[in-house]
């Protein structure tokens, strides 16, 4: 029954999410070309745990036993699903996304075999063809709790590398190469803390990556929903100051 649904969305991709699209050129019409506009779906195996699954999980256990069980089954599955995720990225880019990211929270729940073996093809994949499709939008993939995936995601070949905030930044692009992008990585429960707080750790940060080009400062992660709105625009004028004097 999953199979047959995801090959019915692929097929019908622009009637199933249509309103994303629209949503799209709304936003890059009324931003004019004050903001950058970025693009979002989730990877094959972040989309396939929360179909088996039926939502979040801790372990995870059933998507992987269905991976251990049957991994031809797996592999047809999450080849549907990088079709879907790749057309859903094309098509957010051809709505007006100037940049994509690839998100997959899920995936720190896997070993380095298990990552290899099962998800990286698949991830591969999508960043192929969205580049081959659109290669005027770079390309962001970025996952939660991959201290110990952080060498095979940079094999995605992605145009930025995220990073959440389980990592130090400085080692983590040192171990990934400079020749990738880093985008990350502040806690985001910093900024539940004062603004003197937040200055230090976002100053932190920029040392870490060490006035090289190809980083953008981010959270780690989601934003709080508890966040206050001016800590968030104190954090954005103390990246900017900061920046500034490198």
């Amino acid at each position: 029954m999953v199979l047959r649904e995801v090959v019915d969305f692929v097929d019908d991709v622009e009637e199933s999410l249509g309103y994303v699209f629209d949503a799209l050129r709304l936003v890059r019409r009324e931003l004019d070309g004050q903001v950058p506009v970025i693009g979002f779906g989730g990877t094959p195996w972040t989309l396939a745990a929360y179909l088996i699954e039926g939502g979040g999980s801790r372990h995870y256990e059933n998507v992987k036993l269905l991976m251990y069980r049957d991994p031809r089954a797996w592999h047809v599955l999450a080849t549907k699903l990088a079709h879907a995720a790749a057309g859903v990225l094309v098509r957010q880019v051809q709505a007006g996304a100037q940049a994509v990211q690839l998100f997959d929270p899920a995936v720190g729940c896997l070993g380095p075999e298990d990552y290899r073996a099962f998800v990286l093809p698949h991830a591969r994949a999508v960043v192929a063809a969205v580049r081959a499709a659109v290669p005027q939008a770079p390309v962001i993939y970025f996952g939660t709790g991959c201290a110990g995936l952080l060498e095979d995601m940079r094999r995605v070949e992605p145009d930025v590398l995220g990073l959440d905030w389980r990592v130090e930044l400085g080692d983590a692009w040192r171990r990934v190469g400079y020749d990738v992008a880093v985008q990350g990585n502040l806690d985001p429960a910093v900024l539940l803390a004062a603004p003197a707080y937040i200055r230090t750790r976002a100053q932190a940060i920029l040392q870490a990556a060490g006035g090289r080009p190809g980083h953008i400062f981010n959270l780690g992660h989601g934003i709080h929903k508890e966040t206050p709105v001016e800590h968030v625009k104190a954090l954005v004028d103390i990246v900017h100051e900061l920046s500034a004097r490198r």
